[in-house]
């Protein structure tokens, strides 16, 4: 889609007779939310392997650690598959990209439920991964180029919090499908949300055509991105956010049952308030991060870093530790939509990759989170200390924040020198 000459992606400032920019701004386009509903069938294929592993290493004759390598293939497929895929489909039109990808997704869990083999299982776990992928880049890029840039961190929000009531709904709606209809049924069920998901896609995003002539995107100049410091440092900051989640909550079951001492039942209930609390920080974050980019990734990002220190000296509390889990939910997806928003505005020019990026930074985090909490658990320094290797990893993570501020304004002050000398001199 274009305006009065200008690429798809780009914001036209509104001409006096269009509605202001504020006003514009209120509402998001349907096709944001249907992205949304599409990110919460992925995030439930991604996350619900971890209420299935039992009964999916009885079932197909492999250990529990050997199954667990089927979580750290998707996420590895994450980190390969965002950058890959943008770059091979930049020039074709969005909406067959997307249709295609959910297609393929969708294929995936098919495959993963009728799987005789852990091998044929684990292939499909990585294709599924590449899909999952290359939606959420151009996905991402599409949701932003639909809003004006005043609004990118709620459409974001929508993406984002998609993951959240994936935590919430979708990953122990999962578990208790498998409990009852096999582990088998869990993958079904996402291959059933994947349909609906595609179906809207094709009714609510809008087609575009490709772009032709001096506005057709080329990868080399997309690629011109990762000359930029910022980017560079945006991609740091979201690695290092993520990494400080899940380096505990990726042990929180063990906290809550060897050192808080609360019987198995109470490990759902907390991953379902951890989840809503997500949701909320993500709601929240959304709404206020367009008006206070910086401040939002300083409240949440600081925030997740007292929360998870709260964490590691109160752990064998177990009221505490519930509520606490709660907040480290809000307090850290709070800075999730500025952290979004903060990579296409540093990247404007090239936002599929953009949004590739972004994804490719949050699974490497995946990835080092856990392993980082793995080794202090090796240690012996106990389950309760990844949190406060996470404090660390969220407190480098402020401390990102803070050069991104800086090379901000030092950016803004060479903007404005530039346009100054550019501007005929006062008379």
């Amino acid at each position: 889609m274009r305006r009065r000459g200008v690429p798809l992606g780009l914001h036209v400032p509104a001409s006096p007779d269009e509605p202001s920019p504020s006003r514009a701004s209120r509402r998001l386009p349907p096709a944001v939310y249907v992205l949304g509903m599409a990110v919460f069938a992925l995030g439930t294929s991604e996350f619900m392997l971890a209420g299935l592993l039992p009964p999916l290493a009885d079932d197909l004759n492999v250990s529990i650690p050997t199954a667990g390598l089927l979580i750290s293939a998707f996420a590895i497929g994450m980190v390969i598959g965002a950058p890959l895929l943008a770059a091979a489909t930049l020039q074709l039109p969005r909406r067959t990209t997307l249709v295609v990808l959910l297609a393929v997704f969708g294929l995936g869990q098919v495959v993963g439920a009728v799987a005789p083999t852990y091998g044929v299982l684990f292939a499909s776990r990585v294709v599924s991964a590449l899909a999952c992928a290359g939606f959420w880049a151009v996905g991402a890029a599409v949701a932003v180029s639909m809003v004006p840039v005043n609004a990118r961190a709620r459409a974001m929000a929508v993406m984002v919090g998609g993951l959240s009531i994936a935590n919430i709904a979708g990953v122990p709606g999962g578990a208790l499908l498998g409990q009852h209809f096999g582990w088998r049924s869990s993958f079904w069920a996402v291959a059933v949300m994947s349909a609906v998901a595609l179906v809207g896609v094709l009714a609510l995003v809008p087609h575009t055509r490709p772009a032709t002539g001096a506005d057709r995107p080329r990868l080399r100049t997309e690629l011109r991105i990762y000359r930029d410091g910022q980017v560079w440092l945006a991609m740091v900051t979201i690695a290092l956010f993520a990494a400080a989640t899940f380096c505990f909550f990726s042990y929180l079951a063990p906290v809550l049952t060897e050192v808080a001492g609360l019987p198995e039942s109470w490990v759902p209930v907390v991953l379902g308030l951890f989840g809503a609390g997500a949701l909320i920080g993500t709601v929240v974050g959304g709404r206020v991060a367009d008006g206070n980019l910086f401040g939002t990734m300083y409240a949440g990002l600081g925030g997740a870093a007292v929360v998870l220190a709260l964490i590691a000296l109160t752990a064998q509390n177990p009221a505490v530790l519930v509520v606490l889990s709660t907040l480290l939910g809000t307090a850290a997806f709070l800075a999730a939509p500025a952290l979004n928003a903060r990579m296409f505005n540093v990247a404007n020019a090239a936002p599929t990759l953009a949004g590739a990026t972004t994804t490719s930074a949050f699974n490497i985090g995946n990835t080092f989170g856990p392993w980082l909490g793995g080794l202090v658990i090796s240690a012996g320094f106990g389950y309760a200390r990844t949190a406060w290797a996470g404090a660390a990893l969220a407190l480098a993570a402020v401390g990102c924040t803070a050069l991104q501020v800086r090379a901000h304004r030092r950016s803004r002050v060479v903007a404005a020198g530039v346009s100054g000398s550019a501007a005929p001199a006062p008379r």
